[in-house]
């Protein structure tokens, strides 16, 4: 039987990735297995080795590269050049589709409790930290160029606020009206 080659195996651990990510932003580390997920990438379980020393590993390597996917994204809304990214990040954080969708959303809402269940120095932890100060960082491009002062601590705010309002809006539910009014009233104010 042949090899793989690098290629082939750089796709499949993509791919495993890719499936680990959506699959614990929507259900969490512990409420997925590993047959579940290489099953989901469409690998044999039994392959999972060589790919990851540990499900550890995985939940740490699919938190980042979650938290990558949208430092790409939030990347391309600070290039805007008439200066609409942040209002544009507003809109597309702060709505119904965004809570309704959390394997396809952002990483921070969705691996926030993972990373403050993971032990002091641990890997999600780490990836988590990591993927916060990369989001803090393209925040302070996003924001407005009117705000000079104090960039720094308002992009924290803006982020934690955001983070918030989505974890907030889908622990109460989309059928409970404050699920909406919370995800308004937060991009209202961030807006203004």
């Amino acid at each position: 039987m042949a090899r793989s080659s690098r290629a082939e195996v750089a796709e499949k651990r993509q791919a495993v990735l890719d499936v680990a990510a959506r699959l614990f932003r929507e259900r969490g580390v512990e409420a997925v297995s590993v047959a579940e997920v290489m099953a989901a990438a469409g690998l044999t379980h039994g392959g999972f080795y060589g790919h990851f020393p540990s499900k550890e590993a995985l939940a740490a390597e699919a938190c980042g590269h979650a938290f990558g996917r949208a430092c790409t994204r939030w990347e391309a809304l600070a290039a805007d050049p008439g200066g609409e990214g942040f209002a544009r990040l507003l809109e597309q954080y702060l709505c119904a589709a965004h809570r309704d969708a959390p394997g396809r959303g952002c990483a921070a809402p969705t691996f926030l409790a993972e990373a403050a269940r993971d032990t002091p120095g641990g890997a999600v932890r780490g990836a988590y930290a990591a993927g916060i100060r990369g989001l803090a960082g393209v925040m302070e491009r996003l924001l407005p160029a009117a705000v000079k002062r104090r960039r720094r601590e308002r992009a924290l705010l803006a982020l934690a606020a955001m983070i918030g309002a989505v974890s907030l809006a889908r622990a109460v539910g989309e059928k409970d009206p404050l699920s909406e009014e919370v995800l308004a009233a937060v991009r209202t104010e961030l807006a203004g």
